[in-house]
């Protein structure tokens, strides 16, 4: 069995204590088994319970997290962060005790994982490898983003500062979120931005991808051009070598249009 069951499962009991001081019902094997339903509906590799309950990293993480996060609701000093810093030993994944975390989250290949102290997940969540739900300075108070519900973040995603991402939005792999995201859109990029909303595209319009323009060519293209302009001038300058000068420049200009092959912007 994994380390990070191991250690799970002796942790098991430590969330009575803090349900009985603040006076909540104790359902926190209701919540596991809600966990693990949730990786079974959305990982088509979780073949049984046991398989689901003793292998996968993202699970064993959250469960750490929920016994962490009712001691720190509760004032206890530095254990809730010594839980913290063991389930990122173990798991590769880092949840600060703090963290709000509803129903239904579902850490896939998580390792990376980073989120803050003042996130906010709502339920129904999925989140993959590399993603870091964090701030942006040494501001205090709430500086980590809030995520409604039924929300997807792809790995290698940047979601940052105290924004808030609305129900059923999606974020793509590797973009870097630092502005509030609308219900219902596909966000992309660095800085990120909405492509789709409402099942529309927004923003800019189709692009045809099999006639982009080379800017490298570009660049030396209208290189090319300044230099035939400036001997120009020069002929001007000397009108005594304009003829020669100019059989040089119509022989430069063929075998650069031969060699570089320039033609409405196409690459070398």
């Amino acid at each position: 069995m994994k380390r990070s069951s191991l250690a799970t499962m002796s942790a098991v009991g430590a969330g009575a204590w803090c349900a009985a001081r603040t006076g909540r019902p104790r359902r926190f094997f209701e919540r596991m088994a809600r966990d693990v339903r949730a990786v079974k509906e959305r990982d088509p590799a979780a073949t049984s319970t046991l398989e689901v309950v003793t292998s996968y990293s993202g699970l064993h993480a959250l469960w750490l997290h929920r016994l962490a996060h009712p001691l720190y609701r509760c004032g206890m000093p530095i254990v809730p962060r010594w839980i913290s810093q063991a389930n990122r030993f173990l798991t590769g994944i880092e949840i600060h005790p703090g963290a709000q975390i509803g129903e239904g989250f579902f850490i896939d290949h998580g390792s990376g994982v980073v989120i803050g102290e003042t996130t906010e997940i709502g339920d129904n969540v999925t989140i993959y490898q590399g993603v870091t739900l964090g701030g942006t300075g040494k501001e205090s108070g709430k500086r980590h983003p809030t995520l409604g519900d039924d929300i997807v973040v792809g790995s290698g995603a940047s979601v940052l500062g105290s924004i808030r991402i609305g129900d059923n939005a999606k974020i793509g792999s590797g973009s870097v979120v630092v502005h509030d995201v609308p219900a219902n859109a596909t966000v992309v990029g660095n800085p990120g931005h909405p492509v789709l909303l409402d099942g529309q595209r927004v923003g800019i319009p189709d692009i045809d991808y099999t006639h982009l323009p080379d800017p490298m060519a570009e660049a030396v293209k209208c290189l090319v051009e300044r230099i035939i302009a400036l001997e120009q001038e020069l002929d001007e300058m000397n009108p005594e070598r304009r003829s020669k000068r100019r059989s040089r420049i119509v022989r430069n200009q063929e075998m650069l249009e031969q060699i570089l092959q320039f033609s409405e912007g196409e690459g070398i």
